[in-house]
C-alpha cells in the first residue's frame, strides 16, 4: 500500500467544515479499501491535508471523485522520520502544531534528501523546546511537509535554521486536527 497526500483547499470558515470534508475524504476513502492515516487544517482553515493508504492512486481519485471530493492535488509520499505503525497508534493525541512545507530546488534526488536529513537530525537536539514529528516527502521531488510541535513559529523556524533546512510555507495548525481519523481497515 502507497501513501498518498491530498490537499484541499477548504476556505473553511469553521472547523466544523473541515471536519466535514474530512470525514467524507475518510468514509470513501474506507469503502474504496485504504485509510486515512492522518488529517491536518491549517489554523486559517484555507488547506486541509489528509494522508490516506491505498493500493491505487487511480482507483481512489476516482472513487473520491464519485464522491465529489477529489483533491486539486495529490501526491505519492513517503514518511520519514517516524514508522506508519506509531503514527497510526498516534491518531487520538495529535502533537503537532506547525506544518512546514518545503518546494525542494530542482534536480534534488530522494538519497541526496535522505543523506541531507539523516546527517542534519541530530542537529534537532540543539533546540530542545522543538519536536521534530515526522515528514512526507512527495515521491516526485516536488515538496515535503515537515510536522513539529513547538512553542510558536519563531521557534520552528530557527530550528530550521539550525539544521540547515529551508522554509517555503509555515502554518500553525489547528486543534485538534485528529478527531475524525481512524476510518479504514485499522
Amino acid at each position: 500500500m502507497a501513501l498518498y497526500l491530498l490537499q484541499y483547499r477548504a476556505n473553511a470558515p469553521t472547523r466544523q467544515a473541515a471536519t466535514a470534508l474530512i470525514e467524507a475524504v475518510a468514509s470513501a476513502t474506507a469503502e474504496l479499501g485504504g485509510e486515512v492515516i492522518e488529517s491536518q487544517v491549517t489554523g486559517d482553515r484555507q488547506t486541509v491535508f489528509v494522508v490516506a493508504e491505498h493500493a491505487s492512486e487511480e482507483v481512489l481519485l476516482v472513487g473520491l471523485d464519485a464522491a465529489d471530493i477529489a483533491p486539486p492535488g495529490i501526491s505519492q509520499v513517503r514518511l520519514v522520520g517516524a514508522d506508519l505503525a506509531d503514527v497510526k497508534a498516534a491518531r487520538d493525541r495529535n502533537e503537532a502544531n506547525f506544518l512546514v512545507e518545503w518546494d525542494f530546488p530542482a534536480g534534488l534526488t530522494m538519497d541526496a534528501y535522505l543523506k541531507r536529513k539523516r546527517e542534519a537530525s541530530p542537529k534537532y537536539a540543539e533546540v530542545p523546546d522543538v519536536q521534530f514529528l515526522r515528514t512526507y516527502v512527495c515521491e516526485d521531488m516536488t515538496r515535503c511537509l515537515c510536522f513539529y510541535h513547538a512553542p510558536d513559529a519563531d521557534a520552528v523556524r530557527h530550528a530550521r535554521d539550525v539544521v540547515g533546512a529551508p522554509v517555503s510555507r509555515l502554518a500553525a495548525i489547528e486543534q485538534p486536527a485528529h478527531e475524525v481519523v481512524g476510518h479504514g481497515r485499522g
